[in-house]
């Protein structure tokens, strides 16, 4: 029997996995297929409180790692969890093959990016093509350089408005010709002499893949059929992302998208089963707000075994 099992292996869940090991919880962590999750994708990491030079995503996430392993989190590496029975007490998680019974749960599955689909971006992925500017924009790499981000949305506007900063210039491609955003976001971009919208527009192919770094982006006017070449450094991916929740719908309470809604602090509406980082929250997803969303979960777990005791 074990006192939590935490699923996920991001931010949110090597938090979690510290503060529960530091409690003698003993706690269990699965990292699924990708551990680290999606910070590990990323080179540079330069907005993490401690490290004033930057440090790299996949070294944050091992040191993470080995820090909640010192004392004593074991983990399950690269098991994933096939399915979760929350209906009574105590859960039963499936890892694996191997059903194992559980006195609570944090889940901390994370999010995926959305992708347009293509086999260049696939290729040209961390080569120039990213998803997150607050993460990667500054990187020297884009600086002063000619930049797209692709999408409509408040994330869309939110990434083009923050590479305004480093780019020279920033080429919003959207697949309609009126933003998605919010009027204040929306307003703001179109009022940015460093934006360019691009209407109507979808993105065919990521140049280039024979130099193995991008150079461009192939468009196609939806309307026109008419296609285009244009020159940049940096794609940016800002269609959206997928919350990695599949496992609990219909028993977790969860918005139209899919995010998990927390009752309060991290827990969701099944007493005994908490939540934290990007798989409840769709508003800040930066990796430290994931970690304080772990402690939270970690504390509250905590607390809620130390009542049943």
């Amino acid at each position: 029997m074990e006192n939590v099992i935490i699923i996920g292996s991001g931010c949110a869940g090597w938090t979690a996995a510290l503060y529960t090991a530091r409690a003698n919880l003993n706690p269990l962590l699965v990292t699924g297929q990708m551990p680290g999750g999606l910070l590990t994708t990323t080179t540079l990491v330069e907005n993490f409180p401690g490290f004033p030079e930057g440090v790299d995503g996949f070294q944050l996430m091992m040191n993470m790692q080995q820090q909640a392993e010192r004392f004593g989190t074991r983990t399950r590496m690269a098991s994933i969890v096939t399915s979760v029975d929350l209906s009574s007490r105590p859960f039963k998680v499936t890892i694996d093959s191997e059903v194992v019974e559980a006195k609570s749960v944090i889940i901390a599955t994370g999010a995926g990016h959305r992708h347009l689909g293509l086999e260049s971006e696939k290729l040209l992925d961390t080569k120039g093509v990213t998803y997150c500017a607050t993460c990667d924009g500054a990187l020297p790499m884009f600086r002063n350089k000619p930049l797209v981000v692709v999408g409509g949305g408040d994330s869309a506007c939110e990434e083009a408005l923050y590479l305004t900063r480093f780019a020279s210039v920033v080429y919003l491609v959207h697949r309609r010709d009126t933003l998605r955003a919010s009027k204040i976001m929306a307003d703001r971009v179109l009022a940015n002499n460093k934006i360019k919208p691009i209407w109507n527009t979808t993105v065919e192919e990521i140049l280039d893949v024979k130099q193995d770094v991008v150079t461009g982006v192939r468009l196609k006017n939806l309307i026109s059929g008419e296609e285009s070449t244009i020159d940049c450094s940096g794609v940016f991916v800002a269609i959206g992302l997928i919350p990695n929740t599949q496992l609990f719908k219909g028993v977790i309470d969860m918005d139209d998208a899919g995010y998990i809604i927390p009752t309060h602090g991290a827990h969701t509406n099944v007493p005994g089963v908490f939540v934290a980082g990007d798989c409840a929250d769709k508003h800040y997803r930066q990796a430290i707000t994931a970690a304080a969303m772990g402690c939270m979960a970690a504390i509250d777990a905590e607390r809620f075994l130390q009542d049943e005791a």
